[in-house]
């Protein structure tokens, strides 16, 4: 099978996730597209919502999509969750599969930077979305498969920003992930 990646903290996911998604898996003629929520984002400077919580609400988002699931493989280790053991870990597990990992085209460009980033482009194929003002900048060794999208400007830091405010966001989180907000207070000031 040939799988979609979709690694994140997801907090929350939202409209914009699951249209990344539907679009790569189309484009990239995708089996399927596994989300994989971050236990312990490396990148994360501020404090994220429970993980487990994170993950339920993924969970929510995408129960309505047969081709959409979720791998926890990240809940397995405690430390940092980084791409390239996460990438390690599924294609030993699953070698009959093939992975692309899906991206943000904005992305791309600070992909040198991460966890063992040439190492990781000899495992994987990436997946890079268009984004609002986004180019393809490529880094060198890297492989790239262009997904086009309409261009939404969703973000999940806008989300978390309007329930605070007390802001509806009705129609930017499937609605079971606007429920189960409302009713673990996520957000809230």
């Amino acid at each position: 099978m040939k799988i979609g990646l979709m690694g994140g903290t997801f907090d929350p996911p939202h409209i914009g996730h699951l249209l990344i998604a539907e679009q790569a898996q189309e484009q990239l003629e995708l089996d399927a597209v596994w989300f994989v929520p971050a236990n312990v984002p490396p990148h994360k400077q501020r404090t994220v919502t429970d993980a487990t919580k994170r993950l339920r609400l993924v969970e929510e988002a995408i129960a309505l999509n047969p081709a959409f699931s979720v791998s926890a493989i990240e809940f397995e280790r405690e430390e940092p969750s980084y791409t390239y053991d996460t990438i390690r870990a599924l294609k030993h597990r699953y070698p009959e599969h093939e992975f692309l990992f899906l991206v943000g085209a904005d992305s791309l460009v600070s992909l040198d930077t991460w966890y063992q980033a040439e190492r990781l482009y000899e495992e994987v194929v990436f997946g890079a979305v268009a984004r609002p003002g986004s180019r393809y900048l490529i880094p060198r060794g890297a492989r790239v498969k262009a997904v086009d999208m309409p261009l939404l400007e969703i973000s999940s830091t806008d989300i978390r920003q309007r329930v605070a405010r007390g802001r509806s966001i009705r129609y930017l989180v499937p609605e079971a992930v606007r429920q189960r907000i409302e009713e673990w207070n996520l957000y809230a000031p």
